[in-house]
């Protein structure tokens, strides 16, 4: 069968950066369900043979596109206040997540030999961070896991909620018109709380990063 030259182009152009950057622009915008090696050669302008020279399968692709999304986050900086540059690197990096809604739910996933050179990094910025910040080895430890369970656990737990608002921008009111409100007055504060046209000083995210954070402090110099 012959070749088209749109085909023949895109093969002679293409780059393992290339296949990445397109495999995480697809996952964008169509979710990782979305994502497969056929899809992403339509994408492209290839065939999906050609696509396996530099990724021998998809959990391969896909462990480079959660390590480039560790990549893209901040680490925190080496000087001034230790508290103030981890709580700056964990908002970049939760917000890093959200603007890839797929990267959360890999994280932890068997894809390949193990974590990439950028989620390594990130995991080793984070912790070199915590000890010059006066932790000792034991409390870096847990810090480590407190914060990271914090970013990735609220990220899922939020990402949900925000395509639902976007889907169905009445799915609360949906809710409360279903419920009887008055046996959860407790939820029904709540909601209502979520509905105030008010926003809030620190967001949720933040709110529980300062209670971390703030205990840590507490534990370093106790």
């Amino acid at each position: 069968m012959a070749q088209t030259h749109a085909q023949t182009q895109g093969r002679g152009a293409l780059s393992g950066e290339r296949v990445l950057g397109a495999a995480i622009a697809l996952a964008d915008d169509e979710g990782i369900e979305g994502l497969s090696m056929r899809r992403l050669a339509q994408a492209l302008g290839v065939e999906a043979m050609s696509l396996y020279h530099w990724f021998p399968n998809k959990d391969a692709l896909l462990g480079q596109m959660l390590d480039a999304v560790f990549i893209e986050m901040e680490r925190p900086t080496p000087g001034g206040e230790w508290r103030a540059a981890l709580r700056a690197a964990a908002i970049q990096s939760h917000h890093t997540l959200l603007r890839h809604p797929w990267a959360a739910k890999l994280i932890g996933q068997p894809l390949g030999p193990g974590p990439g050179r950028g989620q390594i990094g990130w995991m080793d910025s984070i912790l070199g961070r915590l000890r010059s910040g006066g932790l000792s080895a034991e409390l870096t430890h847990h810090a480590y896991h407190a914060l990271d369970s914090h970013i990735v656990g609220f990220t899922l737990w939020v990402l949900p909620y925000i395509a639902l608002s976007r889907d169905n921008p009445n799915f609360v009111d949906e809710v409360i018109s279903e419920l009887p409100m008055s046996e959860f007055a407790h939820f029904a504060e709540h909601v209502h709380y979520h509905l105030n046209d008010e926003p809030a000083d620190t967001s949720e995210f933040d709110f529980g990063l300062d209670l971390i954070l703030d205990g840590l402090d507490r534990l370093r110099v106790g």
